[in-house]
């Protein structure tokens, strides 16, 4: 399983860690560390010398109860950052938006994937996706980022994720998306409950089954807070077990802050499969 985006190939054989990058002074977990251009590159390269194949650049929070961000604002924060890790670093640039003109211009400026939390439900997104024809993140959300958290409830979540996604497939296809240019993210502290998370956790093989490459954000999530008791810094060991437990099953892209021990710990289940 291979993704393309015009002259690049992400070979998927082997799992690939996206590493974030959050140009925002409102993060959840790392807000207005890299905020400015020299900042943000200097992160970012850090990121690929640890195993970054990606780097996923968000220009507005989605944490409940973040503020609104326009779309010049947006497009400020993110197109500057996306140019220079373009013109300096050899990695994949993922753009964290939902916004269609944010899109464009990122794709424009060297945005090799979108990433959007909507699943292109915006206005004009799933054209400009189309017309882009870079690889696209289909990601689950009940609601609103705003809102999300206000006791989202389910009936089965797994079908229901599951149901979401399919229909948001089905109408990229009939819109001219490139089928196999379409990453699935089942959309973790997204409108979940903390029982939905780990039940969705345990789930991942059943998505891999749709036969769409599977991306896992759990890192530093606050499901590992509530479960452990743990606050956003000391949540690390809570992440790399997620990510273990996701690729085991078959998720091929892992989201995370934490790249350096994350690529380790891909490392010794690969070395552990390599007997099989």
């Amino acid at each position: 399983m291979q993704l393309q985006s015009r002259n690049k190939i992400l070979d998927l054989r082997v799992p690939k860690v996206m590493g974030i990058l959050n140009v925002t002074p409102d993060s959840f977990s790392d807000g207005g560390r890299f905020a400015d251009n020299d900042s943000a590159l200097k992160k970012a390269a850090e990121m690929v010398e640890q195993g970054a194949a990606i780097i996923d650049i968000g220009g507005e929070s989605t944490r409940p109860g973040a503020s609104d961000v326009g779309l010049e604002q947006e497009l400020d924060r993110v197109i500057p950052v996306i140019e220079k890790i373009n013109e300096n670093l050899d990695c994949w640039i993922s753009i964290d938006t939902s916004k269609a003109q944010v899109m464009q211009e990122a794709v424009k400026a060297g945005a090799d994937l979108i990433n959007d939390v909507r699943a292109l439900r915006e206005e004009g997104a799933l054209q400009v996706a189309v017309e882009a024809n870079v690889p696209v993140c289909l990601m689950h959300m009940q609601g609103q980022p705003r809102s999300m958290q206000s006791a989202p409830q389910y009936e089965n979540v797994v079908e229901q994720v599951k149901r979401f996604l399919l229909e948001r497939v089905q109408l990229c296809i009939e819109n001219g998306l490139y089928k196999d240019n379409i990453i699935l993210d089942l959309g973790f502290g997204f409108g979940k409950q903390l029982e939905h998370n780990f039940e969705l956790l345990g789930a991942t093989g059943d998505f891999v089954k749709l036969g769409f490459p599977i991306l896992t954000g759990v890192s530093r999530k606050s499901m590992f807070g509530q479960l452990l008791n743990r606050d956003i810094n000391t949540r690390l060991a809570g992440s790399l077990a997620g990510a273990i437990i996701a690729l085991q099953q078959g998720s091929q892209i892992i989201r995370v802050h934490d790249v350096a021990e994350t690529a380790d710990a891909i490392k010794v289940l690969q070395a552990v499969n390599s007997f099989k």
